[in-house]
């Protein structure tokens, strides 16, 4: 026997999943740095938390910026562990800008960053830098952080 169609559970299915607020990352590699381990570690521990995480791999910039557009990702996160992190980091925060992506989005920065560039990225348009040293607990609870104070 077919189960009736009710309204009830249909508007307490949405009310449920609006109350989950489920943030949407995008995570990438910047460049042609291939040391995935710890961007990997990263969107697990966020997928764990209950983010929806899509991982792109490397990717150039314009990809990124249009798989973030397609996918509505609220945050787009970088790993560098190569040493580019100043100059491709520079170059993403200008096309968002140049897109009008910038403002509506969380941007992260993690990886091997030296803790002088630190200031230096926060100053470029970075929300949040992670060094390698960075916790679980600290990387959710400081992007939901972040995400509440952009989106409200």
């Amino acid at each position: 026997m077919e189960t009736p169609f009710n309204i009830l559970t249909l508007v307490s299915d949405l009310e449920e999943k609006m109350a989950k607020n489920n943030i949407k990352v995008l995570l990438s590699k910047l460049g042609l740095d291939v040391h995935n381990r710890g961007v990997l570690t990263v969107a697990k521990n966020l997928r764990d938390s209950g983010m929806d995480v899509i991982y792109i791999g490397n990717s150039t910039i314009e990809q990124m910026l249009e798989t973030a557009l397609q996918e509505d990702a609220e945050i787009i996160g970088v790993s560098s562990l190569g040493g580019a992190h100043m100059q491709l980091g520079k170059e993403l925060i200008d096309k968002a800008r140049d897109k009008d992506i910038f403002k509506n989005r969380v941007f992260i920065i993690g990886g091997a960053i030296p803790d002088n560039d630190i200031g230096k990225l926060k100053k470029m348009g970075f929300d949040l830098i992670f060094t390698s040293g960075a916790t679980k607990d600290e990387i959710v609870s400081e992007i939901e952080k972040k995400f509440k104070q952009k989106t409200c």
